[in-house]
């Protein structure tokens, strides 16, 4: 789940001002810049934990704070200049520090505290507050040294947090997504070529590594789940769950063990993320089912997508990762044109463990008729809470993965779509037809991660950490 982020902050100064004003009742220069650095240290660390090195004067304390920073592996850095001044510990900065976010930002005033500088405390207050100056100054090495992941910000303090603050989170789930595994079981989904992406590319651009899981190590780890425990998480699922009259105990079980097996495998391997072909002829021939209970009633450590769908794990991971909420996949079934909403879902294992959703064990009739050994082995059978939701594709073309994503309200429904995970839902901005006309001319694929909430903010920032193409629609 989501760690919270560290942030390293660079405040730079000029020990031209350092000794003005000493001695006024007011405080000098630095006794003005130490107060202002404290109170960026307590907004930042509301949603950051912070590694600050101490105000920079000097070409001495700006190596010493890259090195700081570096030690203390931060995921991003807040950066600002605290009144003009000179420029070499910056241009150091963007020349020496390794590739991290950096949010450049620029501090306004609802209004001046002086009215003139005859008197020397309004003479220093004038100095001090010029971050302006510094800014704009500031301005001109980062356009030349043009750093990946530098983003710039202007606004009163409160506006500077809330954007540090969604800029945190993507680069908290950058850092996840550069320490990560996923596995894929155990191959892409050959009928779904739009979904393939390149395992080197994922781990150079995206940040996981991939890691192949079999079937034949899935079936062995089946083998060796303890009945008691299969019996205690039926027992759960029984009591916190309608269990539709018709579903048979003995593959409930069999379902419960796939599932159980499943995340045991991802532990054992150190994968956090499951990209499971649960269509696979092999996988259904092998295990005689699809595993139905993920994630397992009491965990969350493991998450699992299916088809296949490399990007489509990524969007869920993504989302679950700035969320710590259940996320579904899903892909868009049909259009109603009259309701302005499409349906939309998807069969196979999905996060069903929202408490708002509705949630029902029943028979996977997609396979109750094939000759697999436990054909319609029951599954969470899940709608879709209401509600204001972000939803999101990535995928890859040419070499570059794409982000897209779109808010959309979840409507109120029942249970409507046999064997399928669900819901209904209609964007919040334009008309469905519109929507999916965008979504067809970008290019994208079926398959999206959905989760209650507007991350979009977020999602802007993290495309531009990860030089993904981004859009919003």
């Amino acid at each position: 789940m989501q760690r919270i982020p560290k942030a390293g902050l660079l405040l730079i100064a000029t020990s031209r001002f350092r000794e003005l004003g000493k001695g006024l009742v007011q405080g000098d220069y630095e006794s003005r810049k130490k107060a202002e650095a404290a109170q960026y240290v307590e907004e930042l660390e509301k949603f950051s934990r912070v590694a600050f090195p101490g105000i920079i004067y000097t070409r001495e304390d700006v190596d010493s704070a890259i090195q700081f920073f570096q030690a203390e592996k931060v995921d991003w850095i807040f950066a600002l200049f605290l009144s003009w001044t000179e420029d070499f510990a910056w241009v150091r900065f963007l020349r020496d520090m390794a590739p991290v976010p950096v949010f450049f930002g620029c501090k306004t005033r609802d209004t001046i505290s002086f009215t003139d500088t005859n008197e020397e405390t309004d003479f220093v207050e004038f100095l001090s507050a010029g971050g302006l100056v510094g800014t704009l100054e500031a301005s001109g090495s980062i356009k030349r040294f043009n750093r990946s992941m530098l983003v710039t910000s202007i606004g009163k303090v409160d506006e500077l947090m809330t954007s540090a603050r969604h800029f945190a989170q993507a680069a908290a789930v950058r850092s996840a997504l550069r320490s990560t595994s996923f596995g894929l079981l155990a191959s892409y989904n050959e009928v779904m070529w739009s979904t393939y992406v390149d395992p080197y590319n994922l781990f150079m651009k995206a940040g996981p590594e991939l890691r192949f899981l079999s079937v034949a190590s899935l079936t062995k780890e089946i083998d060796s789940i303890d009945t008691k425990l299969v019996h205690n998480v039926r027992s759960i699922l029984e009591k916190q769950f309608q269990v539709l009259p018709d579903v048979d105990a003995e593959k409930f079980d069999a379902s419960i063990r796939a599932s159980l097996a499943l995340e045991s495998i991802a532990r054992k391997t150190g994968v956090s993320m499951v990209v499971l072909n649960d269509v696979d002829p092999v996988l259904l021939t092998e295990v005689g089912l699809r595993p139905g209970f993920l994630p397992c009633p009491g965990t969350e450590d493991i998450t699992v997508v299916p088809e296949g769908d490399i990007g489509g794990g990524l969007a869920v991971y993504i989302l679950k990762q700035l969320s710590e909420k259940p996320v579904s996949f899903i892909e868009p079934f049909h259009i109603d044109l009259k309701q302005n909403c499409f349906a939309g879902g998807h069969a196979g294992p999905n996060d069903y463990t929202d408490p708002d959703g509705s949630v029902r064990i029943a028979r996977d009739v997609r396979f109750a008729k094939t000759n697999y050994k436990y054909a319609g082995a029951p599954f969470a059978w899940y709608v879709i809470p209401s509600g204001l939701k972000t939803m999101l594709h990535v995928s890859e073309c040419n070499g570059r993965f794409k982000m897209v994503c779109t808010l959309v309200e979840a409507l109120p429904c029942e249970h409507f779509i046999t064997s399928y995970s669900h819901g209904l839902f209609r964007p919040v901005s334009g008309t469905v037809q519109e929507l999916f006309q965008k979504l067809i001319q970008i290019g994208v694929t079926q398959h999206y991660g959905i989760v209650n909430g507007d991350y979009t903010r977020e999602l802007s920032y993290l495309a531009q950490l990860l030089d993904f193409d981004f859009e919003i629609l």
